[in-house]
């Protein structure tokens, strides 16, 4: 009787696993942190629209930072601010601050460097 009971709950943990596997995948890119945002890590950014930005940090890699809501003045921003509410670290948790407005952080992957902006012919 022991013997079944054990097999199922093997396999329901197996399948369990299976599916966590399927729910990232689908998700996209794993969570990321940015260590040592508050000591000056951080050496590039650039804005992506009103929603988002490109963050470089050490070792030249590449990361992508959503927000949870539009940040008006970020794509005429000359220079933005970190929060990092208590941590050293810039992970979803964390703030940029733009022109006095606080921008809250929903999501932060790694990410290829941001693309090239078309070049103007003029």
């Amino acid at each position: 009787m022991k013997k079944p009971l054990i097999l199922a709950l093997a396999g329901a943990l197996l399948a369990g696993a299976g599916l966590a596997d399927v729910a990232v995948a689908a998700k996209g890119s794993p969570e990321v942190r940015i260590p040592f945002a508050n000591h000056g890590s951080i050496d590039n950014w650039q804005a992506d629209g009103r929603n988002a930005l490109y963050l470089q940090g050490m070792g030249r890699q590449w990361y992508h930072a959503t927000l949870m809501a539009p940040c008006q003045d970020l794509p005429f921003a000359n220079a933005i601010g970190f929060e990092t509410r208590g941590t050293s670290d810039f992970d979803r948790f964390s703030t940029i601050i733009v022109r006095g407005q606080r921008c809250a952080v929903k999501s932060v992957v790694k990410s290829a460097p941001p693309p090239k902006k078309p070049r103007k012919h003029g």
